[in-house]
């Protein structure tokens, strides 16, 4: 299955992905809190990293959504393996830095770490929001092509911080739809499995869309699907999605993330990347080769 060439083309996508999520974090980020309304009688249509918003960021910085992932990506890179304690460390370290943006529900359960060791969150109806899905690209990319790795990296770092079984839901998906799009489905497979989603969970439906782009994680999810399967290039994919408002830099993450994965890196806008922090790509990019590298598909070549 991974041959020479397959592998260059999962680390193109996967690449992809993870630039695509720092691209949307950063984009999404100036849109924050805004309503559809307001964006279009401000801007038309927002198709340019700026910065501003109200964390009022430098052009190109990302935010939490990037921060946190890059956390994940740091513990596996640095132990050369899954520690969900490494990555609760990275989580608190990151949080005593003073981070630009941190959402409560993160707050709250990356503290009971620091205080009481807590690894897992007790569960809890009201912690279905979208924290836990937004950083989970480094736990796909380390289980690429395995299923049961998925699963298991990718609950227990939700757990950390979000024990609900929506989120849950929404986390495994979006990780399952990442290794299927990272080796090369096609949109009629992505959709299927989505279909899948709905019909365990209806709440997830997106079909007729209702708009809302919140941090409630089924806003979220209705949001990046209804603008993944309506666009046709990864640019519209991502504008579409962040013009929505309201939680715009989770959304435009977790859809750049699949857009990414799915359209590969030729297809991300060069002015996109060349206006982010390049720190953050540089770091990306190192990353990237090494969670490729050291995942299951990395060891069949």
């Amino acid at each position: 299955m991974f041959n020479q060439y397959n592998l260059d083309e999962i680390r193109n996508r996967a690449r992809a992905a993870f630039i695509g999520m720092a691209i949307g974090d950063a984009l999404g980020a100036t849109l924050e809190f805004m309503t559809a309304t307001e964006i279009a009688a401000k801007y038309g249509t927002f198709r340019d990293i700026t910065g501003g918003g109200w964390l009022r960021l430098k052009s190109g910085q990302v935010t939490d959504d990037t921060e946190m992932a890059l956390c994940i990506a740091r513990a596996i890179v640095k132990n050369q393996a899954w520690s969900t304690e490494a990555v609760a460390d990275n989580f608190a370290t990151w949080l005593k830095s003073r981070p630009v943006d941190c959402g409560d529900t993160c707050r709250k359960g990356i503290r009971a770490y620091m205080l009481k060791g807590q690894l897992e969150s007790p569960p809890n109806e009201w912690d279905a929001g979208n924290g836990a899905a937004m950083r989970i690209l480094p736990a796909a990319l380390f289980s690429l092509p395995d299923e049961e790795l998925l699963k298991k990296y990718v609950i227990e770092q939700a757990h950390i911080t979000h024990n609900n079984p929506v989120s849950d839901a929404a986390c495994l998906c979006l990780g399952q739809l990442l290794h299927m799009t990272i080796c090369g489905a096609g949109k009629n497979r992505v959709r299927r499995h989505v279909d899948g989603l709905v019909t365990r969970f209806p709440t997830f439906n997106f079909e007729p869309y209702r708009g809302l782009a919140t941090g409630y994680i089924v806003d979220t999810m209705q949001t990046v699907f209804h603008w993944f399967f309506l666009g046709n290039s990864f640019e519209e994919c991502l504008v579409g999605t962040v013009n929505q408002g309201g939680d715009a830099d989770t959304t435009g993450a977790i859809c750049g993330m699949l857009a990414g994965a799915y359209y590969g890196m030729e297809a991300i806008p060069r002015r996109w990347i060349k206006k982010m922090d390049s720190t953050v790509i540089a770091e990306i990019e190192i990353m990237v080769e090494r969670l490729v590298a050291a995942s299951p598909a990395g060891s069949m070549i």
